[in-house]
């Protein structure tokens, strides 16, 4: 996208089309799992609220007695808000890898805003968010969500398709309608998102027609990160995703692919993300797959 299509000025385009987890299981560690140990559905926003939401998701389980499963995911840098039976939180970018205990019955909501869309919702910078589970009460611009779904995420015979519409249109009625500054850091930010050859933050400030420091600005305040931790979360993704499709993965080409000087520098991001080395993970995997069936 050149950089006079991103701007103050730029039309507001819906995020991309919502895939199943089957073809994007980004962030998901092992997620084979998500096949056998719980269902994860998702759901897209109409088009007003688009402008701010990429999606609905749902995730449910049902678990024998005695059974339990610890979940980690890699979070999209990007704010969620999940209502669950008991009530309902804003969870921030994590920039650590997020764990979920599962066992008996349980479904969750989430809500996974764009990148920097939260930004109208909360007052102040998103920094006040970042690695922080905040509960939905404080966010006055959201927190008559709470008596809303909670409701109706602890009744199982409301359907996810259901939810998605209870919560989608009661977003309607809180979305902007005049353009938000943020909107401008959301283009940016899902341009590097669309864009592998955009590595490096100079690649994005370039693309995006402005200075380093203004694109550093516009992260921090909208999404709670800098620009440099967001790409390279995003090339992380990306060799995540080689390993959960199973492909065979040459680790110093796709260090070259992602923009890294050599393959160490892959292999200290990606351990430091997944928790285990490259190939260790791929190993794992493997094994995990074949067990799950």
């Amino acid at each position: 996208m050149a950089a006079s299509q991103v701007g103050p000025n730029a039309p507001v385009v819906a995020s991309s089309e919502v895939k199943p987890v089957q073809d994007d299981s980004r962030g998901i560690l092992y997620p084979a799992a998500a096949h056998t140990v719980f269902q994860l559905d998702r759901y897209p926003a109409t088009s007003t609220v688009a402008r701010f939401v990429d999606r609905y998701w749902l995730s449910t389980w049902n678990l024998p007695p005695g059974v339990r499963h610890e979940q980690q995911v890699l979070l999209h840098p990007v704010v969620n808000v999940v209502f669950e039976p008991h009530g309902a939180v804003v969870s921030g970018v994590d920039t650590g890898r997020f764990a979920v205990e599962m066992k008996g019955s349980g479904r969750a909501l989430g809500v996974m805003f764009r990148p920097a869309a939260f930004a109208p919702f909360l007052d102040g910078p998103l920094t006040a968010l970042t690695d922080q589970d905040v509960p939905l009460s404080r966010v006055p611009a959201l927190a008559d969500l709470e008596p809303l779904l909670v409701p109706l995420v602890a009744d199982p015979a409301v359907s996810g398709e259901r939810l998605a519409a209870v919560v989608d249109a009661a977003l309607t009625e809180r979305i902007p309608a005049e353009r938000q500054p943020c909107e401008t850091t959301t283009e940016w930010a899902e341009l590097a998102v669309r864009d592998r050859t955009l590595t490096r933050v100079e690649d994005l400030a370039l693309a995006a027609g402005v200075g380093m420091r203004t694109l550093q600005r516009a992260f921090t305040e909208h999404i709670g990160i800098g620009p440099k931790w967001f790409l390279r979360r995003y090339r992380i993704y990306e060799a995540g995703e080689r390993v959960a499709h199973q492909e065979t993965v040459d680790w110093s080409v796709l260090a070259a692919d992602l923009g890294y000087a050599d393959q160490a520098h892959l292999t200290r991001d990606f351990t430091a993300a997944f928790g285990l080395p490259p190939a260790q993970y791929a190993a794992t995997s493997a094994a995990r797959r074949t067990a799950e069936g």
